[in-house]
């Protein structure tokens, strides 16, 4: 096994990261488009659009040709667009509708900005590109200062359940359980909690690992920092110790996604008693679309050259509205004509059959040279009541800092808009277990978030008077997801409240006395 741990340090590399490393961005996705049109050119999709015909374009002593065809001959999809018109009939049992064969997966995905389940399809062949770029990002990991045996350790990966529902021809879950439930036979003796605890509900799953902990040497962690946080505090406390490496002494390494982790870092490092290695992920219910693959990079990688083809629209007020709907006739960028620093809605072309799909996701370049991502937010989750322009990635920053400033911990938060004319406030509610003041949290809130978006600053001195801050249990914020049956790998509680979800929580709120805020026996 330490054999297996030092060749692992010493860099087996894979063909697609030589690949990318060795090939210009444009290249890399205009073949992989092609691959994508040939693939899926005899299907009812490929028919309909003239996949075929398209892909004549890719001759062309024009470079550009190719894509001028594709954004002309394929409209722009949304999930309830794509599904009415195409989805829905794999989900009743045909075949080759938007990729080869039928989708046996699929993937379960509310979001943060939807209300019902929404069914992803899930392909063979994006499973398999799944787990390609999950080697890759491991396979980085020997450019950090870790010893050669942590790869003999185990990895636990806090996932959905892989006792996956069978709905008619087709089985339906968490992406993470879907995914888990394929690994590999040569990773099963690394792959924490196993099988069998693997196939539990959440809560009983969690239990379970708690109370097996001890058996286990883990080396590496994976999953969204919520519930990794909530999972480490049940074996910290069961185990009676002062932290997690009491239990896990070789616990080095924390590959997180999902949500953006300044928030959590401080309770993090409150339950560790040694410094943590953190990776990022950008692992979505439609794909592996982009990991961290240096050291205190500052965005992650995007992958190029494994199943999805990408373009990004502008986000602006050129197309998109206030409510994060997009626009007709919006401005559609390839990888070659995006900017450093300016914020892009994700459309993805995928290996399951997903066409100029609307993502849902904003992200911002850090890097073109590098090709490097970061997440700013959701095209739906940006406060903006009047011109504030607030996104996820401000208030996730700003919330880090008042954590710092204040030397408290903040698990959860979310934030809505409040309108009494002609002033706008913002309604913010943190989910905090220390002593703090809650005056003194929201000057020091409103400072950070004055200092990071100039917008924002702007509208504070003129109609957005309004910014006041409630303090609550984090069980609130747990209690409220578990009562609507929103508990898992991949949930997670929303940032920004609109519409129906106000009133909602407001009026779960109000049913509770939150002066005795702590679980119950």
């Amino acid at each position: 096994m330490a054999i297996l741990g030092s060749l692992l340090k010493k860099g087996i590399s894979l063909t697609e990261s030589i690949e990318q490393q060795f090939t210009s961005p444009g290249e890399l996705q205009k073949n992989e488009l092609r691959k994508l049109l040939i693939t899926a050119r005899n299907t009812q999709f490929g028919n309909y659009f003239k996949f075929t015909e398209l892909l004549k374009a890719f001759k062309s002593p024009d470079t550009s040709s190719y894509y001028k065809s594709f954004r002309e001959c394929i409209p722009i999809f949304d999930y309830n667009r794509i599904h009415q018109e195409w989805w829905s009939k794999s989900l009743e049992g045909t075949g080759d509708v938007c990729w080869p064969g039928k989708i046996k997966y699929y993937a379960l995905s509310s979001g943060t900005s939807g209300s019902p389940s929404k069914h992803i399809p899930v392909s063979k062949e994006m499973i398999t590109s799944i787990r390609r770029t999950s080697i890759r990002q491991m396979m980085t990991i020997h450019r950090y200062e870790i010893p050669d045996s942590l790869l003999t350790k185990g990895i636990l990966m806090l996932g959905g359940s892989t006792d996956l529902k069978r709905n008619g021809d087709y089985f339906e879950g968490d992406l993470s359980g879907i995914t888990t439930s394929q690994i590999p036979f040569w990773f099963q003796h690394y792959y924490k909690p196993g099988k069998r605890i693997s196939r539990n509900p959440w809560d009983s799953k969690l239990e379970e690992i708690t109370k097996n902990a001890h058996k286990w040497d883990i080396g590496i962690i994976a999953g969204v920092p919520a519930w990794l946080q909530l999972l480490m505090e049940k074996i910290v406390a069961h185990y009676q110790v002062k932290s997690i490496h009491d239990v896990w002494p070789n616990l080095k390494v924390f590959v997180h996604g999902g949500v953006p982790f300044q928030p959590y870092r401080k309770g993090f490092e409150r339950l560790c008693s040694q410094p943590l290695i953190y990776m990022e992920t950008y692992l979505a219910s439609e794909g592996f679309i982009a990991f961290q693959s240096y050291p205190d990079q500052k965005g992650m990688t995007l992958v190029l050259n494994n199943g999805i083809y990408y373009e990004f629209i502008p986000f602006n007020e050129e197309n998109f509205d206030a409510d994060g709907e997009l626009l007709d006739s919006p401005t559609t960028l390839t990888i070659n004509e995006v900017a450093e620093g300016r914020p892009y809605a994700l459309l993805i072309s995928t290996n399951a059959g997903a066409w100029r799909y609307l993502i849902g996701d904003v992200i911002t370049f850090t890097s073109l040279q590098d090709v490097e991502i970061s997440i700013s937010g959701r095209t739906k989750l940006f406060l903006s009541l009047c011109g504030e322009h607030l996104s996820l990635d401000n208030m996730s920053q700003a919330i880090a800092l008042t954590e710092e400033q204040l030397n408290i911990a903040i698990k959860e938060f979310t934030v809505l808009g409040k309108v009494k004319y002609p002033h706008f406030g913002h309604q913010w509610y943190i989910g905090c277990d220390d002593e703090v003041d809650e005056n003194e949290l929201s000057l020091v809130l409103d400072h950070h978030l004055c200092k990071l978006n100039d917008d924002y600053k702007v509208e504070r001195q003129h109609v957005l008077k309004d910014i006041n801050v409630q303090v609550l249990s984090t069980y609130v914020f747990d209690q409220y997801m578990h009562e609507r049956g929103k508990v898992g790998a991949q949930v997670k509680f929303p940032r920004v409240l609109k519409g129906d979800k106000v009133i909602d929580w407001e009026n779960f709120l109000s049913t509770k006395d939150l002066s005795q805020q702590v679980p119950e026996a």
